[in-house]
This record gives structure tokens, sequence and C-alpha cells, in this order.
């Protein structure tokens, strides 16, 4: 998630008034909002995933038909430090990367090898070790507190977050990962989610431009705020932690760019506007690494970090692969319930399913799972692992986790 909760409701209303739609504001923030939460059958759930705590993103890797995530493990930490909610006391905690087994609803926490620092978590991506069959590349951000700031007498225009990209490898079924190095780069200022288009390429949103301060809440509730962008690295050696990087600007003049995911071809990319309320589908090019947006799609919430479902039991009458977009339905909640874990309320959630009708072109849009916040409060990703067709249901589970949920919960769906 990467919209800031360090306002108050009056300045909101008072800037959004005045910067432009203001039934938008409405919308996307949900302070009207009755939450109408998904009733669901015997044996559709919910499962609580243990040992998931506050896991902000999440990926179906379809090889080996594992889900990876990166939690932070404690309830107290999102609550002091995390750049992206303008949490900015200095903690120095270490969250992990966890592998799910939809099989088996359980999640493995992975003990790390060489690496011993601060792991303050959020997006990740995950993609095939090219000359191992059988391992993975994880990339995943990392926002540590700064030291040149905080153990410098706090100075004036030093950043209070080092926020990098980690990265790291594993061989799947072991319960290790092994750290190769960190990637910092001036670019790199408030890194939100990855897309990895190779071991040595990756795309990185920065979901604002300011840090901190007013102008990051302008950021957050003006329409015409444009000024997030993602940003391509290319890595030169990730055996070497000294080898060089070279970052540039991909894409600029979106509002508030969160999440990124993969979508039907090696070539697209999905990209979610959070306050916006929408995602875009855009075409990542390998001969200048820029990103051009193709189309967009707007949800009725915020969008956090999208994924596309293929569906392998596609037929000529009935193909179900889709958009997928989780996300706060009542943002509002936020502004009370980010700083104190004594006043936490349950924050409602949606997660938004999209086809697109190849017969009429229209897009067809429908909300999949939505909750009050009893069974899971913030929802920031979501994921689906199919399940074989029973007669003519198309069925799938859907595994949904957030940035402040107590854990991850898979529900079964009908697509």
């Amino acid at each position: 998630m990467g919209f800031s909760t360090t306002f108050s409701l009056s300045v909101v209303a008072l800037v959004a008034f005045l910067a432009g739609p203001i039934s938008h504001f409405v919308q996307i923030t949900g302070i009207f909002l009755t939450p109408n939460s998904t009733v669901l059958g015997e044996g559709q759930g919910p499962i609580h995933i243990e040992d998931t705590i506050h896991c902000e993103d999440v990926h179906h890797y379809r090889p080996a038909n594992l889900l990876f995530t990166a939690c932070e493990d404690d309830k107290s930490t999102r609550f002091s430090w995390f750049p992206p909610l303008g949490n900015l006391l200095p903690r120095t905690a270490q969250g992990s990367i966890h592998v799910v087994d939809p099989n088996t609803m359980k999640s493995t926490r992975l003990a790390f090898k060489n690496f011993q620092g601060p792991f303050l978590t959020h997006g990740i991506d995950v993609i095939e070790d090219p000359e191992q069959s059988d391992a993975v590349y994880i990339y995943a951000v990392n926002h540590m507190p700064n030291p040149a700031y905080f153990e410098a007498g706090k100075p004036k225009g030093v950043p209070k977050a080092q926020s990098q990209i980690e990265v790291f490898h594993y061989i799947l079924k072991s319960d290790s990962i092994r750290h190769l190095r960190s990637i910092n780069h001036p670019l790199i200022k408030t890194p939100n989610d990855i897309y990895a288009a190779s071991p040595l390429s990756f795309y990185v949103t920065n979901d604002h431009s300011y840090r901190d301060g007013p102008m990051r809440l302008v950021e957050d509730v003006w329409r015409s705020a444009k000024w997030s962008d993602i940003i391509h690295v290319q890595i030169a050696n990730l055996t070497s932690k000294d080898a060089p990087i070279e970052a540039s600007v991909a894409l600029k003049g979106l509002w508030n760019n969160n999440g990124l995911g993969h979508g039907r071809t090696d070539n697209e990319i999905i990209v979610s506007s959070a306050m916006g309320g929408e995602i875009f589908l855009g075409t990542q090019h390998e001969s200048n690494h820029s990103i051009s947006i193709d189309t967009s799609v707007s949800v009725g919430a915020l969008a956090d970090n999208p994924s596309y479902y293929d569906d392998p039991y596609r037929t000529d009458s009935h193909d179900a692969s889709g958009y997928l977009v989780a996300g706060v339905s009542q943002a509002i909640r936020m502004v009370s319930s980010s700083k104190d874990p004594n006043i936490m309320v349950p924050i409602a959630v949606q997660v938004w399913y999209m086809t697109l009708n190849s017969r009429t072109g229209v897009w067809e849009k429908k909300i999949l799972f939505e909750d009050d916040g009893s069974r899971i409060s913030t929802a920031s990703a979501a994921v689906l692992v199919p399940i074989r067709p029973k007669a003519s249901k198309k069925l799938a589970w859907l595994f949904v986790t957030g940035f402040m949920s107590e854990s991850m919960v898979a529900v079964q769906v009908e697509l």
C-alpha cells in the first residue's frame, strides 16, 4: 500500500473538494460505504493461513504451484515504522519470506542465508531461474531506516528511509533462502512493488514523489498530482554485491502508481493507481525499457497490487482468465487505525475481478470477494489458484492478504 494517513479528516475533505471530483473521493475513501460481506458456503472457507502476519504482497508461482509472500511477522512493527503509511518512528525489525502451499494451506517461514540486516517488507516479485528450473529469484522491497538521518542528528534534506531492493535466490522445497545483493539508487525513492523482467532486469514503482510532508498529502488526494513514476533497473551482476547498476525512468504521468503485475504475455505489465482506483495495462519495450499504457479499467475501491489469472481449464464457451486487484474499501478508517494497535478497527476490503468480453470488447467487472474487516482487515494483494472444474462450474481458491492483516485468508470462489 502506498497512501499516507497522516492527515486529519477535515483537511482531506477540504483538499479533495478543491482538487477534483468529490464523488471519486467519497467512493474511494468509503466514507458512506456499508460493506456487504461475501456469504460463504460450507467448505468455501475462510481458511486463515497461520504465521502470515502483515504480508503486503503475494504471488502464485504456477510451475511449482506455490505462493510466495513477504511478511512483517511482528504485529507492532507497522504501527511505528512503515514509510508507505507515513509511520516514521524508526524500527530495525527483520521480517521474512514465506512459502504457502495451496494444497495444505500451510505457510513455511524461510531461514535467511547471508542476510543479517533489517528487513521491513513491502512488494515482491518471483521469477524462474533460467539456469536452474527448480529455483527462483525473489525481489523484495526493504524500507530500512536511514542511519544518515537518525544517527546524524536528523539533518535537513536527508531522507528518513533508506528504501532499497533485496535480491534472493531460492531452491524450491528447501527451508532457507540465500541473499544475493541489495540494490539502491537515487531514483528508487518510495518503492512499492516490483516487476521482474529477467534475473538482471526489473521495474519498481515509486508510489509518491514526496516521502513525507504536506506535498505528500497533496499527492494522496489531488487527481492531477501525477508525479509518481516507474523505474527500470538493469543489474550488471547478481553474484557481485559491488557490480554496478543502471536505472532510468520507464514511465511517469500516473497518479499514485502503486502495484505491478505480470499480464497475459511476457511483455504485458499491469500497473495500479491506488487512489485513482484504476489498473492500467501496458507494454514494456525491451529496446529502451520504457512502458507505454494501452488501456485502463476502473474499480470502485483503492487499487493495490494487481495480478492476472490464466485459466488452465478454458474452453471456447468459457474462459475465466482475468485480472484481479485487491484494495481497502474504507480507506477513511486508516486515518485512526494505522498509528496505534490499541485503537485498530476492522478495515473493510474488496477484491475486484475483471474479464474482457471477446465478443463485445466490453470489460466485465465484479466484486469477487468482500469483507467488513472481520475475516481479513486490509487487503493489498490477491491471487487465484485453480481447482479442477466440477460439472459446469469454474472454481478457484482465492488467497487474499493485507499490509495490516493478521493472516492471509483463502476462500473458494466461482468464476
